[in-house]
Order: C-alpha cells, then structure tokens, then sequence
C-alpha cells in the first residue's frame, strides 16, 4: 500500500488526512542494521562450510596429482623394460626423469624390483606414500603436512599399473606438489568468495524485501507513534498477508488504536476531573446552605412535612458527604469501610426513598429482605452501591420502547445469608444488558448500557464491594432482565473481641 505523505495531518482544511498511514522506513544504511550483520554472517557460514570441503578437496587434489605422476612414470617403465636387454643410455634415462619429474624410477614385476631408470640418486628417503588404497583420513593428513612442511624433501611414492600385478615405484622431490598444491588452494579460495558474496547478495536482497523491509516499517511506526501518540496518521498499516510479520504488524495496528482510545478516555477522565474538582467546591457551599435551611423544617407542625423532613434531612448529609469524596475515583482507592452490623432492610427502603419511583409509572419495588437480617458493612459504601444498581434498573425500566401493555416492570432486592456471607440480589424485568455492555462490565466509561452513560456507577460499586473482601457478578437468568448478585462476607472476629463478647454476655 502506498504510504501518505507526512505533511497530510489533520486539520480543518484536509479532514480526510486523519486516515492511519504507513510509516516511513528508518534508514540505517545499506551494509547498516540487520541487513549488513545477515550479509556478512552469510558470507561467514559459506566461507565456513568451504573450508570444511576444502580439506578432503586438497587431499583428493594430491592424492590425483601423484597418481598422474605414478602413471606417466609407469608408462616409460614399461617402455623402457620392452628394450631388455638393452640398457638405456643415461642422457636418455636423465630425460626420461626429466619428463616424469622424478630421480628413480624402479619397475616391480613377478615378484621382483627393476631399477630402470636413475639419476643423482639421494642418500635418504623422507617420507613414502603407498597409493594403493588411500584412508579419507590419511589423505587429509598428508595433505596438510605437505602444504606446512613440504617444499624441500625427498619422497617415494609406489603403486600398481592399472588392474595388474605390475607395480612402478619413483623416488622424487615434493616441491611442484606443494607448488601445485598452492595454486589450487588459491583457486578454491578465490572461489570460495565469489560463490560466498553472490550467494550472500542474492539472500540479503531477498531477505531484505521479505524481512527487513517490513521490520523496518514496524520499529518506524513504533518510533512515530511513540513521538506523537494521539496523531491518527502514525497507526501503522500493514500489507496484508498470513506471515508471522503480517500478524505482527495487525496486532500493531489494534494495539495502536486500542491505545489512542485509552489515551483518549483517560484524557476526558482527567479533564472530568477537573471540571468536578470546580463544580465541587461551590456545590459544598450550597449544599451547607440547603443543610442549614432544611434544618428548620424540623420545627413545622405540618405532618407532611414532618414525615419528609428526616428523609430529605439525609439525603441532603449524604450529598454533603459525596461531595467531600466525589474525587475518591481518581485516587488509589476508595476510603476504607467503617464496617459496623446494619439491618439491610432498613437501607433498602432509604434506597428506595432515593430512587422515588412516580407511582404513575407502573414500576413496583419490591423487598424480600428478613427485618432481622443485618449486614457487616459500611452503611453509606453499602447503601451507594445497591443505589447504583436500583437506579441502573430504573433507567433501563424507563428506557423508550419498555413497558408494553400487559408488562410487568419490577425491581427486586433480596437477600439471605449463609453462614457467615451474605448474598444480595438486585433484579429487574428490563430488557438486559447489550453484548459491549457485558464484554465491557465494570470498565469506566466503556461499560455503559445506555448512550451517553459513563459506566461509572458499576465501577464504583465493584470497588466498594471489593474493599468489604466480596463479590459482584452479573449472574445469567433464563428470563429477561438483568441480575446482579452481591456476597459480603462478616469480618473475622478476633481472639480478644470473642473472649471480651463472651465475658459481658455471661
């Protein structure tokens, strides 16, 4: 895919330039990076592997060249052994030695050795080779003595004619087999390297269009994302493909997007923030007013507003208290419970008081909660926790499209307890949650089931049950609605508290 010129950003005049582009390829130079370090490692295995050939190469080199000489020496043996019994004048046998590179030359035939030929004959021998069945690593070995200490020593070498009996031995110097030995080591070097560097060239361009290039273009993404995050322009885009690049540069690419979107939501979460952090401290103000006021509301005789005064009297302390840690959720944690035994039912119906569920609207509450059942808990941790869930129930309930003639439309708060947990259920008939909602549960502004929510209020709750050591969990039911369930278990009583508990009942 082509990729966009860099100078196509995001503005006002070129909208369309937020489109994810590729990134450029950082240049690190021809023979530079990984590209240069697989040309020369190429360059050095094939090198490697050449001289691990070269040396059964060379022996088998010499082994050759010695046994041209062997034949050509036989094949005047056998020459000058057809003119018996004539002796062979020696100007003739010094050149007959000449032309076969030899000083003796010595026939064996029936048993018996024939000097036929022999000029400026040596007092020793230095080294002998029997040519007749050579081991691969004899052959290597000799090899090596003659390229390292060869040049100026006195040889025999002997062997058979052919499929005969006959055998011909010559005595001769080994310094044009070391010689000849040099030029093919330099000719196998020669090209050893050439076979090296076009085999490397032809691997480091291919290699650099299958592997390089794409490589380079994910550290290049990588680079260009990390300098300027939030610019859609840097999300790398791959060319497609089922290599383990291609999967790599996808995995990129979601991963890139995926952090943009985090980076986005933690941008409004901080400008949030702030905002509230300003809305705050005038809402303290006039909430101490409303406080002051409401107060006076104590002393009116009329029964109406003697029986809502004490409700709206708490209501309006604990938006006195939200407000003195309305920016709780931006820190660590939440402020540890103060944990004392509550009866559940009564903070039920103090969350029902809130809600305030208009009569006319066909909604029922409904409490299956034992008076007698209490709960270790923070009261107004506990109480803002089933509020959150009794007022996500009442907005789904109230959502256009629900209700439908014959409908029943109910939010249910039960609980029992087992043993030393107590489990709380809150269900609704509504509609359920959407699949994002449930993928996203829990996930500040990601886990909203309504458009425009911010998910927050489970978020809350889930911290706050899970301050109290408990659980909360979206439970599967085989009607329509939503169900949640919250287990809260007791504190564990201490040695000290039970002994002391014991004492006052006895």
């Amino acid at each position: 895919m082509p990729m966009r010129d860099q100078g196509d950003k995001p503005s006002a005049e070129n909208p369309a330039a937020g489109e994810a582009v590729r990134a450029p390829c950082p240049s690190a130079g021809l023979l530079g990076g990984l590209s240069g370090k697989l040309l020369w490692l190429t360059v050095f295995f094939i090198m490697l592997a050449e001289i691990l050939i070269f040396f059964p190469s060379v022996a088998s080199m010499r082994v050759r060249w010695l046994q041209d000489r062997l034949n050509t020496a036989a094949a005047a043996a056998i020459v000058i052994d057809g003119l018996q019994p004539v002796e062979l004048p020696r100007a003739l046998q010094k050149e007959t030695l000449e032309a076969t590179g030899t000083k003796a030359i010595v026939l064996r035939k029936d048993g018996t050795s024939r000097l036929l030929a022999t000029t400026d004959m040596p007092a020793s021998v230095d080294e002998s080779y029997d040519l007749t069945d050579v081991p691969p690593v004899t052959a290597i070995r000799d090899a090596l003595d003659a390229l390292v200490f060869g040049g100026s020593r006195i040889i025999r070498v002997y062997g058979p004619v052919g499929e005969t009996n006959t055998g011909v031995e010559v005595v001769m110097k080994d310094r044009q087999l070391r010689r000849a030995m040099l030029v093919y080591s330099r000719n196998v070097l020669l090209l050893s390297v050439l076979i090296s560097l076009f085999t490397a060239t032809l691997i480091f361009f291919a290699i650099n269009r299958i592997l390089i290039g794409p490589i380079r273009r994910l550290t290049g993404s990588m680079q260009q994302f990390s300098s300027d995050p939030d610019n859609p322009a840097h999300i790398y885009i791959g060319d497609g493909g089922r290599d383990e690049l291609a999967v790599a540069g996808r995995n990129l690419t979601s991963m890139q997007m995926e952090l943009q979107k985090t980076l986005k939501q933690q941008k409004n979460l901080a400008a949030l923030g702030l905002a509230v952090s300003k809305i705050n401290h005038d809402m303290r103000n006039i909430l101490a007013s409303a406080q002051l006021m409401s107060d006076r509301l104590v002393d009116v005789d009329d029964p109406m507003v003697k029986s809502f005064a004490p409700k709206l009297l708490r209501t309006i302390d604990r938006a006195v208290g939200y407000t003195t840690e309305v920016l709780s959720y931006g820190k660590a944690s939440e402020s540890a419970p103060r944990r004392r035994h509550i009866r559940l039912l009564e903070l039920t119906q103090d969350v029902k008081d809130m809600l305030a569920i208009d009569p006319q609207s066909g909604i029922e509450f409904a409490e299956q909660i034992g008076a007698e059942l209490e709960v270790d808990a923070d009261g107004e941790q506990l109480f803002r926790v089933i509020h959150n869930l009794c007022r996500n129930a009442l907005q789904a309930l109230t959502s256009p499209g629900e209700g439908g003639p014959g409908s029943v439309r109910r939010i249910t708060v039960s609980a029992q307890r087992v043993g030393s947990v107590v489990s709380i259920t809150v269900d609704d008939t509504g509609p359920g949650m959407p699949l994002k909602a449930r993928q996203n549960l829990f996930a500040a502004f990601r886990g909203s089931a309504r458009s425009g929510g911010t998910g927050l209020g489970l978020t809350i709750a889930r911290e706050l049950v899970l301050a109290h050591g408990g659980t909360i969990a979206l439970v599967e039911k085989p009607t329509v609605g939503t169900q949640f369930r919250i287990e809260i278990p007791d504190r564990p009583v201490s040695l000290e508290d039970y002994r002391s508990r014991t004492h006052i009942e006895k």
